[in-house]
């Protein structure tokens, strides 16, 4: 008897050993993001929702019985800062999965690492060069440059506007959303009577803005760029006196942006999220439950404005989350596969539904026409 007390007391003490190394053992979560420099207001509401989320999850008892760790570095706007912390991240803190890059640049200058290294990456960046052409290990949340771009000639088209001017930053974002706005113009009649670009760090974009307005013929203007230029352009478009439509490409969809650029930003259409107008959405709305339940959690957490971009990570870590969950598992290879499997996914984005040549998983349907009105989001009539 005593000798079945001694078997069972050292079965005990093993399962229980096992038990405390198996919580010991957290998901890490990798994270890049552009937490400061001209991006911030971007990378900040992302790290934002990440912290919150995880918070949440392990109050919660965690993903498959395991507590989650959120690892996460500050690239400071800079692309080339961000490849040396992935490298760190898969390296020295051999994280589960990565999600974020914040920028196009960051992002891109990751790819590299995460598909030798073979761990799965979600993007938070918006240029369509992350997931065209496919690579194995990396997918994104946001809508990319080249819907943005169809979304915003789509509405020209409906109110007569053929004659455009483009102004696009240099950044990556920019000079992809360059890219595909010049690739699709043609498909909607429309034509590119000026093309300019401004730096995502200067001050005045008042000489390209007054080459545009003294192109003939222009009858819109659409800006391509994210963070705080695109208020800069804002704000000299209207001490410029020009009064053509002012378009925006989906980079700018923070309240932040409103709030930078003041009543200059009045008129501004743009594409972007439901999440900007979650509590204007129809009760029946398939988005309506996550993008008002998000938008009043970060709001009551943080006190401040909610924004499309910490949606974006909102999505990046629920589908992570979703995907370990359908594996049963962190093995990076079965977690990817499930990533990739994922279909009828309600995010903040929109529903997705993602494949083998579809790293996205988005239709152009997830994107709204935004109007602003009386420093407000109305949906664009």
């Amino acid at each position: 008897m005593k000798f079945k007390f001694k078997k069972l007391a050292v079965a005990a003490t093993v399962l229980l050993g096992a038990m405390a190394a198996f919580a010991a053992d957290p998901i890490k979560i990798g994270s890049v993001l552009s937490v400061t420099g001209p991006a911030a207001f971007l990378g900040d509401p992302e790290l934002k929702t990440l912290q919150m989320y995880v918070d949440e999850l392990n109050k919660n008892g965690g993903v498959i019985g395991r507590q989650l760790q959120l690892v996460h570095y500050d690239d400071g706007s800079d692309a080339s800062k961000a490849n040396g912390f992935a490298k760190r991240l898969i390296e020295d803190d051999k994280v589960d999965i990565l999600v974020g890059g914040t920028t196009t640049g960051s992002t891109m200058s990751m790819v590299p690492l995460v598909e030798k290294a073979g761990l799965p990456f979600i993007s938070l960046a918006g240029a369509v060069v992350i997931v065209e052409p496919v690579k194995k290990w990396v997918f994104k949340t946001p809508h990319t440059d080249r819907m943005a771009s169809e979304k915003v000639f789509e509405d020209m088209k409906k109110r007569g506007l053929t004659k455009v001017a483009l102004l696009s930053e240099t950044s990556g974002f920019g000079q992809s959303g360059k890219k595909e706005t010049e690739g699709v113009a043609a498909k909607f009649g429309i034509t590119l009577v000026a093309n300019e670009t401004y730096g995502p760090k200067d001050t005045d974009t008042s000489p390209q803005l007054t080459k545009i307005k003294n192109t003939a013929g222009v009858q819109a203007v659409f800006v391509y760029g994210l963070g705080q230029g695109p208020a800069i352009v804002t704000k000299n478009y209207k001490q410029l006196g020009i009064t053509l439509p002012l378009y925006h490409a989906h980079g700018v969809a923070s309240e932040e942006f409103i709030k930078l650029a003041g009543p200059a930003a009045e008129g501004v259409r743009l594409p972007a999220a439901a999440l900007l107008i979650s509590g204007k959405l129809a009760a029946n709305d398939p988005q309506k439950a996550v993008t008002t339940a998000y938008a009043k959690a970060f709001s009551e957490k943080w006190k401040t404005d909610v924004s499309t971009f910490g949606g974006h990570a909102y999505d990046g870590l629920m589908l992570a989350v979703d995907a370990m969950k359908r594996a049963n598992s962190t093995d990076k290879a079965k977690v990817r596969d499930a990533i990739e499997a994922t279909k009828g996914f309600i995010g903040t984005g929109g529903k997705v539904n993602m494949s083998a040549t579809d790293h996205l998983g988005l239709d152009l349907t997830a994107f709204n026409m935004l109007e602003i009105k009386n420093g407000d989001w109305t949906l664009a009539k």
